[in-house]
């Protein structure tokens, strides 16, 4: 359970190499290693909206992150953007990107093609995903189905360190926890480095997870994911396809102050630092934020346990 009280442990910022690849950064003494997530704007002809994106980016900088991952547009779409982004924070801050690689609607030519992509734009790591399965699937390529079968290929074909995804409440569509944990090992045992969860509200549920990822024999570290609520009509959206739950003393917080946008994204606020600050007592490999484009809330939660 989370603790009452921030706890501000003595900590440094890690200053990591920008080519560093996962399994280098998380051999690191200074833990939890900190990163970022953040995904392509959509409909951006005049480059607005992905200069505010950049921005934000440069305010979280000074925290000195392992890498940002960055997720391709909706749907898996507008790839081309993806990697003017990647390009950007990568010249232009000195972060370590990890841009998501799906594979579902993918063939082989496709991600060798992106492999070399990836290559040129000097990327060490990715995060390797099924992806969403599209409603036309007549017209989605068959050569991969498992992400397992993409970190596969990816490790066979390249020297790129790879991420895999964790569910602590499992996948929506495992059947029990026993699966799902049995699809991560064969991620894992596909060659995956570190694997990132899902967000997740409950750190007893994140705990379980651990116990059970540990007991399979899964040994990589593993990075918790934290997303602070700024909205809660938005928080609803993100989660209402997956199995993640609202605690219902939290939900009651946020109702209560519904109508008020500045209280929800404090509450939101206390609630992530106070779970960081749990987390890290418990000496968690990595912790990763959704940011939601926004350094405001990150921000102020990092500062609440590092300061």
């Amino acid at each position: 359970m989370i603790e009452s009280g921030l706890k501000r442990p003595l900590f440094i910022f890690t200053c990591y190499n920008h080519f560093m690849k996962l399994r280098e950064i998380y051999k690191e003494e200074n833990s939890p290693v900190i990163s970022f997530e953040f995904f392509p704007p959509k409909d951006d002809a005049d480059g607005k909206k992905t200069a505010a994106l950049l921005t934000e980016i440069s305010l979280l900088k000074k925290y000195n992150p392992a890498l940002v991952s960055l997720t391709h547009g909706a749907g898996g779409t507008d790839r081309t953007h993806s990697v003017e982004i990647i390009n950007s924070i990568s010249s232009n801050f000195g972060i370590n990107v990890m841009p998501h690689f799906t594979c579902i609607c993918s063939t082989r030519a496709d991600v060798d093609n992106r492999l070399e992509l990836f290559k040129s734009l000097a990327v060490e790591n990715i995060l390797a995903l099924r992806g969403d399965i599209p409603k036309d699937t007549e017209k989605c390529f068959h050569d991969f189905y498992y992400a397992n079968e993409l970190v596969e290929y990816i490790n066979a074909k390249s020297d790129f360190s790879v991420a895999v995804a964790g569910y602590p409440y499992g996948h929506c569509e495992s059947k029990n926890l026993k699966s799902d944990i049995d699809n991560l090992k064969r991620k894992v045992d596909a060659g995956a480095d570190v694997i990132y969860t899902q967000l997740f509200f409950d750190n007893k549920v994140f705990y379980d997870f651990l116990e059970r990822v540990r007991n399979a024999g899964i040994t990589v570290p593993v990075a918790a994911g934290i997303m602070p609520v700024v909205s809660i009509k938005q928080t609803e959206k993100i989660i209402s396809d997956i199995k993640v739950k609202i605690p219902a003393d939290l939900l009651q917080k946020f109702e209560k102050f519904s109508k008020n946008p500045e209280d929800i994204k404090k509450i939101g606020v206390e609630f992530a630092s106070l779970q960081c600050s749990d987390l890290i007592k418990q000496k968690v490999d990595g912790i990763h934020f959704y940011t939601l484009n926004k350094s405001d809330s990150v921000s102020k939660i990092l500062d609440n346990n590092f300061q």
